[in-house]
């Protein structure tokens, strides 16, 4: 347990960041299951037009560094080929 002053304003800092960073996995995550429902249900129109917003929300994320820069360009790239398939 924390034990100095500074130390227990770290904690709290800590644990409000935590919780921002969840939020923001959350917003991630539920963008690329609703993608892959797109998918899936071979709907390109509305897959493309939902690609931009998509790759919009995974390079906010890998700008805060809750996912590195590279996993959010291969999950993009993934994606746009799946796309293409349908």
């Amino acid at each position: 347990m924390a034990n100095t002053k500074s130390a227990i304003k770290r904690i709290r800092k800590i644990s409000r960041q935590t919780a921002v960073n969840r939020a923001r996995k959350s917003r991630y995550k539920n963008a690329l299951k609703k993608m892959k429902l797109l998918i899936d249900s071979k709907k390109k129109s509305e897959a493309l037009k939902f690609l931009p917003k998509l790759n919009s929300e995974l390079m906010k994320i890998a700008k805060t560094g809750i996912i590195k820069k590279q996993n959010a360009s291969r999950n993009v790239s993934r994606i746009s080929k799946k796309i293409n398939l349908i």
